[in-house]
């Protein structure tokens, strides 16, 4: 995966009040956090010791919203901003640099933030596989056009021996890194017209080893569980909004 460009690679949260985000999610989550090598105003949470997510605090220095972040891996930050420009989103910060890489802060045409890293990725970090985030999601008015926009950006293809493909799934499209599903692209526009009234964000699973048992410790802690636990295929899971205002989503049994 490291050597890969154009896997999503790390998630982080843009935070304004850090002490008790941090108090929030090690209650919700059992996440520990320790100083990030980017430098002062980055944190990093872990579990069992092994790297989770990112926490900064670019809400007020970058004057950035509270948000979770998914940022993705390219070899050329330059030329992948350019290609943002020409398929008409917006690049709204960077490449700037970061600790020993450079990061860029962006919204695809429909209005989606998400990131860029250019630069060493953590080691060991993997959606859907240990301590990473189990599961990753595209809310989007228009599916397909949106799985264009990124591969076009970050040089997908749709040969899996490349390394990182997407092919549409009824009505969503799949995002896969070596034949394993990270990530899924979810709106109109694959077998339905492209609806305008939605909200697009990118979405973060993380995993709950006791989902009811975290949502009740989310709101004990300040936060606000927005929609009803819900069953899928893959496990049960709620949209949750820390009491900073990150929205994210809990997976669990």
């Amino acid at each position: 995966m490291d050597s890969v460009p154009g896997v999503p690679c790390w998630v982080s949260l843009t935070v304004r009040d850090r002490r008790a985000t941090e108090e929030f999610y090690s209650a919700v989550l059992g996440w520990s956090f320790v100083d990030s090598p980017l430098g002062p105003g980055f944190r990093t949470a872990t579990r069992e010791g092994a790297p989770v997510a990112g926490f900064n605090e670019a809400a007020v220095s970058w004057q950035l919203p509270v948000r979770w972040t998914v940022f993705f891996s390219v070899d050329d930050a330059d030329r992948a901003c350019e290609r943002i420009s020409e398929r008409g989103a917006t690049v709204a910060v960077g490449p700037l640099r970061v600790g020993e890489g450079r990061a860029v802060m962006a919204a695809d045409p429909h209005g989606a933030a998400f990131g860029l890293w250019q630069g060493e990725l953590p080691r060991g970090w993997e959606v859907g596989a240990g301590q990473a985030p189990a599961w990753l999601q595209l809310h989007t008015s228009d599916a397909f056009a949106a799985a264009l926009f990124y591969g076009e950006v970050l040089d997908w293809t749709k040969n899996p021996s490349h390394g990182v493909s997407y092919e549409e799934q009824q009505d969503e499209v799949h995002i896969l890194v070596d034949g394993e599903t990270v990530a899924g692209l979810r709106g109109g526009g694959v077998e339905a017209a492209p609806d305008p009234q939605r909200r697009t964000r990118w979405d973060v699973y993380f995993r709950a080893t006791d989902i009811d048992a975290a949502l009740a410790a989310a709101e004990k802690t300040g936060g606000t569980v927005i929609s009803p636990v819900q069953h899928a295929s893959h496990g049960r899971y709620a949209t949750v909004r820390d009491p900073d205002g990150g929205l994210f989503s809990l997976l669990g049994p």
